[in-house]
């Protein structure tokens, strides 16, 4: 019976204990304008990943999967950047400018 009560302490304890999980949010623009909706933004952190798309005024808001530094990646046109992140679990905001370089998508920070 002990071993009973043990058991479902601990199962409870583990339910209580919140995901480390970070978020980030921002806009996505390219030549001065923001990119619209659909465009699909993908986060990789610690070994799992999450994805999101822009609205109608190119924002987004991603739930990252840990905290840390992240892989961000935005797909626009069948094209992909990617650009180096820290995520934080209070928020951070990443406000990304898509430019073309070499005929290339490239991706920085704004």
């Amino acid at each position: 019976m002990r071993r009973i009560v043990v058991s479902l302490a601990f199962v409870l304890f583990l339910s209580a204990v919140p995901a480390v999980a970070a978020e980030v949010y921002g806009t996505v623009s390219e030549g001065g304008r923001p990119v619209g909706e659909g465009v699909t933004l993908a986060i990789a952190c610690g070994g799992k990943s999450a994805t999101a798309s822009t609205d109608k005024t190119g924002s987004y808001h991603l739930d990252a999967p840990a905290t840390g530094k992240c892989g961000l990646t935005i797909t626009l046109k069948g094209e992909s950047a990617t650009l180096e992140v820290a995520a934080y679990e209070e928020g951070a905001q990443v406000d990304v400018v898509l430019e073309r370089k070499d005929g290339r998508l490239s991706a920085r920070r704004k």
